[in-house]
């Protein structure tokens, strides 16, 4: 119905002349103004909102992506409403919007049907669709399928604005920068909020954990945020094509998303941004993707061979979180007594029970919170566990899937996160536009902090987490499908002309 209300619009034999346009705005605006005022008399103010209403519904007709800038921008300061006892929950205003959005591209998907191939049959596509099927089967099968189904549904509306639209706004290379720039602003104006709520309390550090709500969840969502603008603002700052005023204002912004993460007290934040600064050094120093596959893989062995004193190591370091920044830092290895740290591992311990379980279909997407509670054992308990799943989920992005959907549920999210890493690497490599290197390179950095922070907590089933990931997923997408194969193109043309 929109799709043919927009071909009617822009039928030429159906325009209006200027002078006829002019008078049907004033009889409208004439209109509302009457019908407002008659109401404000009495004491009734729905139509003030109809301006705005209108607005979202002109944008929806005739500019998706300039809606989805606006989601975005709106991002930051929704706020969550949630309900435990039937497992739903709602980010307003954003979450019925991207339903909207969801909505109007399945209609246009069936009314129009021409998706570009080239992205279809691209790496990060095809392992994005096949998590997003077995997410489905895994719901059909699932324990409380109507969590699972809500989960599915959710996750559909953040993929399907912000990566399957996300590829095709971001074909303008200009718009990736509005889009950073429309998180970034509104964050700024949390972190005003939630920096003057902690400096009422001391900056102490059990206060960090909340005084940053009901704008996030608590600190370690909002540290997770942080760190996904980092790496970008501080690249912005060096960006040739930027003036100098902007690469001012970047850097100004780069330090308060320094400032506020150290507030944070969120320790997987800081560990996300040392593992992306690595990642860095890893990419300057040019070494190839498959030796870093490979010495994962010799950690992760390492780990495993001799887990048991890790863990004895671990167990020796008692140091607690801590307002005192050297002593939070080091409680990081804490096991013995940090909470926060032995609460993560009765989690983890208690997803991977649950997939020995069930390690095929898993117990349902979405149904860890409700379902871990029998799988915790009395001595891994602590201070903070609970049974009545309202208190977050496996703490990790990836034995969460392991839970819910099995071993090809985690697989499946693994495999996105390699793809988008491989991808990124050969459009930095190859590309010619310096342009297009740079923005290739701090996106990935940005993800890369939040795969790194996905081993500690899982933020995806949120719009907070959900717009920056995918958001920044498909721009990697479309920096390899639109802009670096374009630049290439012209370079050899070029030269082929200068032969």
């Amino acid at each position: 119905m929109i799709l043919k209300i927009q071909d009617k619009i822009f039928n030429k034999n159906n325009s209006l002349s200027a002078k006829q346009k002019q008078k049907w705005v004033y009889i409208i605006v004439a209109a509302f103004i009457v019908l407002n005022t008659y109401l404000i008399a009495n004491e009734s103010y729905w139509a003030s909102i109809i301006p705005v209403v209108l607005i979202i519904l002109l944008l929806y007709i005739f500019s998706i992506d300039k809606l989805i800038l606006l989601i975005t921008f709106f991002t930051p300061l929704a706020v969550n409403i949630k309900d435990i006892d039937i497992g739903t929950r709602i980010s307003l205003p954003t979450e019925p919007l991207m339903f909207a959005v969801l909505l109007l591209f399945i209609i246009k998907l069936f009314y129009h049907n021409n998706f570009d191939k080239k992205f279809l049959k691209h790496p990060v596509t095809i392992a994005i669709i096949i998590n997003l099927i077995w997410i489905f089967f895994t719901s059909i099968t699932s324990d409380i399928p109507i969590v699972s189904f809500k989960f599915f549904i959710s996750r559909l509306w953040f993929v399907v604005p912000f990566y399957f639209i996300g590829t095709q706004m971001f074909k303008k290379q200009s718009n990736i920068k509005i889009f950073t720039w429309a998180y970034v602003i509104p964050l700024l104006a949390v972190i005003v909020y939630t920096i003057y709520n902690h400096s009422l309390q001391g900056f102490t550090e059990d206060s960090a954990h909340w005084v940053v709500t009901p704008f996030y969840n608590d600190h370690t969502a909002y540290g997770a945020a942080l760190a996904f603008f980092i790496p970008v603002f501080i690249g912005y700052t060096f960006d040739k094509k930027y003036s100098k005023s902007i690469k001012i204002a970047s850097f100004i912004v780069f330090i308060i998303l320094v400032a506020a993460i150290i507030l944070s007290f969120c320790r997987a934040a800081w560990i996300s941004l040392l593992i992306a600064l690595l990642a860095y050094l890893f990419i300057l120093l040019k070494i190839k993707f498959k030796w870093i596959l490979l010495v994962l893989a010799i950690l992760i062995g390492f780990f495993y061979i001799f887990q048991f004193q890790i863990i004895d190591k671990l167990e020796r370091n008692k140091k607690k979180s801590s307002a005192n920044i050297i002593e939070h830092i080091e409680s990081i290895s804490n096991i013995t007594s940090d909470a926060s740290n032995l609460e993560r591992v009765n989690r983890w311990k208690s997803a991977i029970r649950m997939f020995n379980e069930r390690p095929f279909f898993g117990w349902g997407p979405g149904t860890y919170q409700f379902e871990y509670a029998p799988f915790q054992q009395s001595k891994e308990k602590t201070i903070i566990s609970t049974n009545e799943g309202d208190k977050g989920n496996a703490h990790s992005e990836y034995l969460g899937p392991l839970a819910e959907s099995g071993l090809i549920g985690m697989l499946s999210v693994i495999a996105i996160v390699i793809c988008v890493i491989y991808t990124a690497l050969k459009v930095y490599k190859k590309a010619a536009d310096k342009e297009v290197r740079l923005l290739t390179l701090l996106t990935l950095l940005g993800l890369i902090t939040y795969y790194s922070h996905g081993l500690l907590n899982n933020f995806l089933d949120t719009d907070k987490a959900s717009v920056p990931f995918w958001g920044f997923t498909a721009i990697i997408v479309a920096l390899d499908i639109y802009n670096s194969k374009k630049n290439n193109e012209t370079v050899e043309k070029i030269t082929n002309s200068k032969q």
